[in-house]
C-alpha cells in the first residue's frame, strides 16, 4: 500500500522547507521530497574544490523574513548571520567606498560631490520609510481582482490607510517606485555616476532588463526591504554559506516531526476528479497525501508534473506566458592568497563587504545591450563578494573563496548558439579578464573554478531558464499576478494541490515568506492551528 501523508512537499529548497516546518508544527504529518542529494535548491553550500565550501548559487542574506527565523527558532537550529559591511566601488585609480558607518559613508560621498552627500543624508530614511510602509504587503495574500469579497481584499486595508496618512512627498515617492526605471529613480536624488550606477544594481538583479528600463526601480526597493537585526538594506553571509540556512530550516522541520528525503525525484503529481492525491517518484513509488504543495516553479509544476489534459487550456496558457528570461551566471574561484585592488592596494577592510564591478550607468547599460541580442555581456556588473574574510571556515589556512554574482548571462544565446563546455569556459574567462582589469593578480591566486550559466542553473536546481526568482519580478507579474491572474493565493486550480515557492507572492530572494504564508493558508482554511502559535499571514 502507498505510504500516506497529510502534505507532501515537492522540492526541499527554503520555501519548500519552511511550508513543511510550519505544516508539522501545527501536527501535520508532512513529507519533502527533494530531487538532489543536499537540500537548499538553489541555497546550497558544496565542496566543489577540495577544502573550499561555497555558496554555489545564492550567496548572501538579507531577504530572510524575521518572524521566520523567530518563529522557526532558527538560531536554535544553527543559524548565524555574519554581517557584511559595505560596497566599493572599483574605479580607474580611485573607488568609492560605503559602508554601513552613516557617517563615513557621507564623508566618502563629500569627496566626490557635498550635494550626493547632502542628498544621501535624506535618501536613506526616505527608502527606509518607503520600506516600512511597504513590508506588511510581504505578508499578505493577494486578492482575486476578478472577486469582489470583502475578506479577500481586508488585508489590504490598512495599507490603504497608511498610503493615504502618507505625507504627499512619500505618496509620490511610493508612485515612482512603482513605475520608474531604477536610472531615472536616482537622477532624481544623485549626480555621481558611480554611485548611481551600484545603487542601480539592486535595480537589475535578475531581471532580463537594464538600469534604464521602467519597472526597474520597484526591484531596487524590493531589494532595499531586507533587514538584519531590524536594520533595513543591510546584508550578510550565513556562517556555512547559504546552506546553512536550508539546513537549519530543515532542522526546524524535522524538530517539529516532519520527514524529509532526498534523492527522491518526483515525475508526477497524481490527480484523480479534479483532486491532487499525491506524487509518483521516479523509482516508480506512490506516495498518497491530503493535500500536495509544489514549491518549484509555475512551469515546472504545472507542465511538467502534471499529465497533458488536466489543465484548462486557457489556464495552461497563462503558465506558459509567464516570463523566465534567466539573465545571471556564477563565477566561484578558490584562491590560494587576497589579491589586491589596483585603485585600493592592501588587504584592508575595504574587501570585506560587497565588490562590485558598476562603474558607470553607461556600462551597466551597456552589459544589458549585449544581453538584448544573445550574447554574454562583454564587460558584464559583477557583484563579488570575499566571504572567508567574515567566515574563515570555508577555506583551508591562507586560502579565500571568491563568489561572484554576473549579469549579463542570457539564457537564450543568439543565432543556433547554445551553453556547451566552449561557451561556459568563455563565459567564466571573460568574467576572470574583467575582474583583472581591477584585481590584476587575480589569476596567480587561483586554485580553483567553478563556471555556471543559466543553463547550468536549469539543470542543477531545476529553476526554469536559470531564473533565480521563479520568474522575472517585474510589475505585470507580481501581487495578484504572480504567477498566473486570479491565482495568486496560492490555490492552484487542481483542488488539494498548493503552490508554495518563489514564483508566488511576494517572489524571490532567501526570503521563505511564500513558503510561510502558503503554509498558514492552508492551515487556515483546513480549520489547522499550530501547536506554537505561528501567527497570521495577513
Amino acid at each position: 500500500m502507498p505510504q500516506r501523508y497529510d502534505a507532501v512537499v515537492i522540492g526541499g529548497g527554503h520555501n519548500g522547507l519552511v511550508t513543511a516546518a510550519y505544516l508539522a508544527k501545527a501536527g501535520k504529518k508532512v513529507l519533502v521530497l527533494e530531487r538532489r542529494h543536499v537540500l537548499g535548491g538553489a541555497a546550497v553550500s558544496e565542496e566543489i574544490v577540495p577544502g573550499y565550501r561555497f555558496s554555489v548559487f545564492s550567496y548572501v542574506v538579507s531577504l530572510l523574513r524575521p518572524e521566520i527565523i523567530r518563529e522557526l527558532e532558527l538560531p536554535k537550529h544553527g543559524l548565524e548571520i555574519l554581517p557584511l559591511d559595505g560596497t566599493i566601488t572599483p574605479l580607474d585609480g580611485d573607488s568609492l567606498w560605503r559602508v554601513n558607518d552613516h557617517g563615513r559613508t557621507v564623508r566618502e560621498l563629500r569627496r566626490w560631490s557635498l550635494n550626493d552627500a547632502e542628498a544621501y543624508e535624506e535618501y536613506g530614511p526616505l527608502m527606509a520609510e518607503m520600506a516600512r510602509f511597504i513590508k506588511p504587503i510581504l505578508s499578505i495574500v493577494p486578492p482575486d481582482p476578478g472577486k469582489i469579497s470583502v475578506r479577500d481584499w481586508l488585508p489590504l486595508t490598512p495599507l490603504a490607510k497608511t498610503f493615504k496618512d502618507l505625507p504627499k512627498r512619500l505618496q509620490t515617492t511610493f508612485i515612482q517606485l512603482m513605475t520608474m526605471s531604477a536610472a531615472d529613480f536616482l537622477d532624481q536624488w544623485f549626480e555621481t555616476d558611480p554611485l548611481k550606477a551600484t545603487m542601480s544594481a539592486s535595480g537589475i538583479i535578475g531581471t532580463f532588463q537594464g538600469p534604464r528600463s521602467p519597472g526597474t526601480a520597484y526591484v531596487l526597493l524590493h531589494h532595499y526591504m531586507g533587514e538584519i537585526d531590524g536594520a533595513y538594506r543591510a546584508w550578510g553571509v550565513p556562517r556555512g554559506g547559504t546552506g546553512s540556512i536550508s539546513d537549519a530550516i530543515g532542522s526546524a522541520a524535522l524538530a517539529a516531526g516532519a520527514e524529509i528525503r532526498t534523492e527522491a525525484p518526483v515525475t508526477r503529481i497524481d490527480v484523480r476528479g479534479g483532486r491532487a492525491t499525491g506524487v509518483t517518484l521516479e523509482s516508480g513509488e506512490q506516495i498518497e497525501a491530503g493535500i500536495v504543495l509544489s514549491s518549484l516553479d509555475s512551469r515546472w509544476t504545472f507542465i511538467k508534473l502534471l499529465e497533458d489534459g488536466t489543465l484548462d487550456p486557457a489556464f495552461r496558457e497563462e503558465v506558459l506566458r509567464y516570463k523566465y528570461r534567466g539573465s545571471s551566471g556564477k563565477v566561484n574561484l578558490a584562491l590560494d592568497g587576497l589579491p589586491e585592488l589596483a585603485c585600493k592596494p592592501g588587504t584592508g577592510e575595504w574587501l570585506r563587504g560587497a565588490i562590485s564591478f558598476s562603474p558607470s550607468l553607461d556600462y551597466m547599460e551597456r552589459a544589458y545591450d549585449d544581453a538584448k541580442y544573445g550574447r554574454p555581456s562583454r564587460r558584464p556588473y559583477i557583484d563579488m563578494i570575499i566571504p572567508t574574510l567574515v567566515d574563515p571556515t570555508m577555506a583551508p589556512p591562507g586560502g579565500h573563496v571568491m563568489s561572484c554574482f554576473v549579469q549579463y548571462a542570457p539564457y537564450r544565446l543568439a543565432g543556433d548558439a547554445i551553453w556547451d563546455d566552449a561557451a561556459r569556459e568563455s563565459f567564466g574567462q571573460n568574467v576572470i579578464d574583467t575582474i583583472a582589469e581591477r584585481f590584476p593578480t587575480i589569476r596567480q591566486h587561483i586554485v580553483g573554478s567553478q563556471f555556471i550559466t543559466p543553463k547550468d542553473i536549469e539543470d542543477v536546481t531545476g529553476l526554469t531558464e536559470g531564473n533565480i526568482f521563479q520568474g522575472e519580478l517585474s510589475l505585470e507579474q507580481l501581487f495578484f499576478n504572480r504567477p498566473v491572474p486570479g491565482w495568486a493565493r496560492y490555490r492552484t486550480p487542481i483542488r488539494d494541490l498548493w503552490m508554495c515557492g518563489s514564483a508566488t507572492h511576494p517572489g524571490g530572494g532567501i526570503m521563505g515568506a511564500p513558503g510561510r504564508i502558503a503554509a498558514l493558508e492552508v492551515l487556515r482554511g483546513r480549520g489547522g492551528r499550530g501547536r506554537q502559535g505561528p501567527g497570521r499571514a495577513a
